[in-house]
């Protein structure tokens, strides 16, 4: 079979599952934009999130046997929860969480208005990844993709306590960067 742009994504996995190159080609094209984004949400670059990517997608075609429309969400869902959770373990091994707990307790600076009406999502994806890259994957993981911090804490092997103060640090320091944003806004 030949396959192209307009193969539907039935025929597309059907043509995975035969190990065909072109069906996976056409797959990886299909879904590069918004695995792209999961992946850029825990990456600090183009390039890792690149590097991560395309480990993603080397699990999704090995592992498409497994895929089994009726019984899990959505092929895209599947292949999300793939691309989120190869961005988890690329994460956890390059990053060296210390067990991290501080109990001071700041008053949190106002964000203006002004600032918040100018913040698109693009926006504010590019400033969280400007966090640091322990503080960027726990804020993604607990106010992006949904999950607890005692869920956190054992996937990236770090106490609660740890992952909760990274999440501090990373709305601490995004609001730091929507500041800085927002001040830039007014002097223009």
């Amino acid at each position: 079979m030949k396959y192209s742009q307009h193969s539907t994504e039935t025929e597309l996995i059907e043509g995975c599952r035969r190990k065909d190159r072109l069906a996976q080609e056409y797959l990886y094209r299909k879904y590069y934009g918004k695995m792209m984004s999961v992946a850029m949400r825990y990456a600090g670059s183009q390039e890792e999130a690149l590097e991560i990517l395309n480990a993603a997608f080397l699990k999704v075609f090995h592992g498409i046997e497994k895929y089994r429309r009726r019984e899990q969400s959505s092929f895209s869902g599947w292949v999300a929860t793939i691309v989120t959770n190869a961005s988890i373990d690329h994460i956890r091994r390059h990053t060296n969480y210390r067990n991290r707990m501080e109990f001071n307790i700041e008053k949190e600076p106002a964000i203006s208005n002004l600032a918040l009406e100018h913040l698109g999502m693009e926006d504010l994806f590019r400033l969280i990844q400007k966090l640091p890259k322990a503080s960027r994957t726990v804020f993604s993981m607990y106010a992006i993709d949904g999950y607890k911090h005692r869920e956190i804490a054992d996937i990236l092997n770090i106490s609660e306590g740890t992952s909760k103060w990274h999440f501090s640090s990373a709305k601490k320091e995004l609001q730091r960067l929507i500041i800085n944003q927002d001040k830039h806004l007014k002097a223009v």
